[in-house]
């Protein structure tokens, strides 16, 4: 950038203090008070158009012939304020599926890419027990995976076997998003550079010290993104146990709609979800732009 340096008077004493800022020159000044400006138009510009067009679409939903029974059945306040209590109350079950789901999925994500990426000879058979596993439950639709778990696994009459069905519903969501955790976390152990492990290993470190302090750190960070994509789709997914019968927040707004015929517990349902999901989206949209940052500093080194 075109910068000037300021310098002392000429004739100025030796015991003046020297003034060795550097302060942009009139034209970089300008360049500075053109970029604001235009920044300033371009949001100008979005804020307009954006209200514009939130505008066309309300009118043209206001004018459509069927808006009155529209907000009827789907937007009535008095419907939305008599369910929301038991909406709430089966919402805090979705999430307490999600988190205990969550932190099994990580464990059995983390152990199938483990098994995944080894070579030791003997472990073969775990390694075509991991690649048969992700294959199948990868391809098997997660509300199929539901029902053949939620009503197959208690037909077997197995000693031990839980009868809750939201217990259930989080062993499916389990086996579903393990296979795809897995996937994930064994393309950020194969995104670690091998020179990473061969040098740790010239530093003394076993290879179980290497995968810990040197190889899963490095792969977590290249995957948190995607794994936070993974839980976010999760989190909506939990609404499929619904057809094993816990009153979770879906189930609870079909009980209130089916009762008087009016779907508006449905979008207060839909907007407790958006309440988790949209924040959750945002860390991860985050995150990416962090790692993209970082991978763009790390090359131009």
């Amino acid at each position: 950038m075109d910068f000037t340096k300021t310098r002392a008077p000429r004739g100025a004493t030796d015991t003046a203090p020297a003034d060795d800022t550097y302060r942009p020159s009139e034209r970089e000044v300008e360049r500075r008070r053109f970029r604001r400006a235009r920044k300033r138009r371009h949001t100008w510009i979005s804020a307009v158009c954006t209200l514009l067009f939130l505008v066309a679409v309300g009118a043209a939903a206001l004018s459509s012939p069927g808006w009155e029974r529209v907000d009827s059945l789907f937007l009535d306040g008095a419907e939305l304020r008599e369910a929301f209590p038991d909406l709430l109350h089966g919402f805090w079950l979705n999430i307490r599926m999600f988190v205990i789901a969550e932190v099994l999925i990580l464990i059995l994500g983390l152990l199938t890419a483990l098994v995944r990426v080894t070579r030791a000879p003997g472990l073969q058979p775990l390694r075509l027990a991991a690649t048969l596993y992700v294959d199948v439950f990868r391809g098997i639709p997660t509300l199929l995976l539901v029902f053949l778990v939620g009503f197959g696994l208690p037909a077997l009459q197995l000693q031990g076997t839980p009868s809750e069905p939201w217990v259930l519903g989080v062993i499916a969501l389990v086996l579903s998003y393990g296979a795809y955790v897995g996937e994930v976390l064994r393309a950020g152990l194969n995104s670690v550079h091998p020179s990473q492990r061969s040098a740790a290993r010239a530093l003394g470190l076993s290879e179980r010290q290497t995968l810990r302090h040197v190889v899963l750190p490095q792969a977590v960070r290249n995957v948190v993104p995607p794994l936070l994509n993974d839980f976010i789709a999760l989190q909506k997914d939990t609404a499929l146990v619904a057809v094993l019968g816990p009153l979770e927040a879906l189930r609870q707004a079909q009980i209130k709609a089916d009762y008087d015929f009016n779907y508006t517990p449905y979008l207060g349902a839909a907007l407790l979800f958006i309440a988790v999901t949209i924040p959750l989206t945002r860390f991860a949209d985050r995150l990416q732009r962090r790692a993209a940052q970082r991978t763009w500093a790390e090359a131009g080194r």
